[in-house]
């Protein structure tokens, strides 16, 4: 592991058969198969789980906090996701649900949901300004941030400088118990209910900020189980304060929703997808798009590669919640005193995040970069992945950097073999003059001197 980055997407060797199917979906071809085993390169992930989703035999993992880490705190927060709901049938109302997490040991409930509802006003007004960069685009997805800053630095410009749901919701918080409680904050643990390893990541490694107002990170998947077990046991004593403008959230376009946009804004969702029209921004084909709400799982949160429940099943699932619980949001804080105050604006200014370069030296750079494109034209460029790296220009990168040899395309080395066996065939058909006569294969049993 490298020590510049934590990354809570890791690799379980164990499990790992070198089959190739992760470095296809990498969106920053942070993955090679090398010795049968796959390996990730550090300074390229961005913890977005596709190679989790992907991987047939689960040999990617997402490290991340449990109930057990309770114990550290004398006070702790339960923050689910808008996703959570989604994830149990529609027979189960969410006051149990929310009464199954104070059940297993939390002493309070905040839900992601209602800070949803705080951040969607803050981009209201905040795009009232005036000189804004077009679109802006939504700082909600850590995956999408930090794609961002590894494959598109030049539009780091148009992130969005606000905080996410997840922070603003451990923030209120926190800054409620301080109030009702008497509890200094070092006594408050917040842990976020995640649907997705990249908000691990997010919390462990913040982006534009020193440290995360969140304590701790536990995935659906890991605490699902408890919760099912829990809920025959508790009342409807946790009334739900999410609104459905809130809850819409964990679909693709909620956001945009919530914000209220009547023109001008634009969602998509799905990696790939993303990067196609981040790449339409970065050419400057976007510029009519106002605001730009982007998601790397398929379908929005609800596709995380840490929930459970079906995308399509559970999108039903938020859609039905969000229409019963169309109440008006109503703030329990001054809203305009907080903006004014920036508590909704980031603590520092993303900057790019450097990912593998040929050299230092930008004259040796220069170089290999020549050698890079020789060298790639020299490959069939049929990105099949047989090599162990996603495509071959990923294979030339590899190979003028000195991690890959040119053998490893499979095809190159079919041409090697055949060009040896070609020159044995004819050294075995030659002998040297010491050796006097050799036969020409006359019928006539005349022999010839070499």
């Amino acid at each position: 592991m490298d020590e510049r980055y934590f990354h809570s997407v890791r690799l379980e060797e164990d499990k790992c058969k070198g089959c190739t199917v992760c470095i296809k979906g990498c969106p920053t071809e942070a993955i090679r198969v090398r010795d049968g085993q796959a390996n990730i390169i550090e300074e390229r992930c961005i913890d977005c789980g596709e190679c989790i989703r992907q991987c047939p035999n689960h040999a990617k993992i997402a490290v991340a906090d449990s109930l057990d880490d309770l114990k550290k705190y004398k006070y702790n927060v339960a923050l689910p996701a808008p996703t959570f709901m989604g994830q149990f049938r529609p027979d189960v109302p969410p006051e149990k649900i929310l009464g199954a997490l104070i059940y297993l040991g939390f002493d309070e409930v905040f839900e992601v949901a209602q800070a949803a509802d705080y951040v969607s006003a803050a981009i209201r007004e905040y795009l009232k300004k005036e000189n804004l960069p077009k679109p802006l685009i939504s700082s909600a997805c850590p995956a999408v941030v930090r794609l961002i800053q590894v494959r598109f630095p030049d539009l780091i410009p148009h992130i969005i400088p606000l905080e996410t749901p997840m922070e603003i919701g451990a923030k209120l918080a926190k800054a409620k118990i301080e109030k009702d409680k008497g509890l200094p904050k070092e006594d408050i643990g917040v842990f976020f209910i995640t649907p997705c390893p990249a908000k691990v990541t997010a919390v462990k490694e913040p982006v534009a900020m020193q440290e995360s107002n969140v304590d701790g990170v536990i995935p659906i998947d890991d605490i699902y189980g408890e919760i099912l077990k829990a809920i025959p046991h508790v009342g409807k004593e946790s009334e739900s304060q999410a609104t459905g403008a809130g809850l819409g959230w964990a679909r693709a376009g909620g956001e945009n929703t919530a914000v209220g946009l009547e023109e001008g804004y634009l969602s998509v969702d799905g990696i790939q997808n993303v990067i196609n029209v981040l790449e339409e921004v970065e050419m400057g084909k976007l510029d009519d798009v106002v605001y730009l709400e982007c998601l790397s799982c398929p379908g929005g949160c609800i596709a995380g590669p840490l929930t459970v429940e079906n995308k399509f099943i559970s999108r039903v699932r938020i859609g039905k919640l969000a229409d019963k619980q169309k109440k008006p949001f109503e703030p329990e804080d001054d809203l305009d005193q907080l903006i004014e105050e920036g508590f909704f604006s980031g603590q520092e200014k993303i900057t790019p995040r450097p990912i593998m370069q040929l050299d230092s030296d930008i004259s040796k750079a220069i170089k290999l970069m020549a050698e890079l494109e020789t060298t790639l034209e020299d490959l069939p460029g049929i990105d099949c992945g047989s090599c162990g790296a996603p495509t071959c220009r990923a294979l030339a990168e590899d190979i003028v950097k000195g991690l890959a040899l040119e053998t490893d395309c499979v095809i190159k080395l079919r041409e090697k073999v055949h060009e040896l066996a070609k020159e044995m065939l004819d050294l075995s058909e030659k002998v040297p003059h010491a050796m006097g006569k050799k036969s020409n294969g006359n019928r006539g049993g005349k022999d010839e001197v070499e």
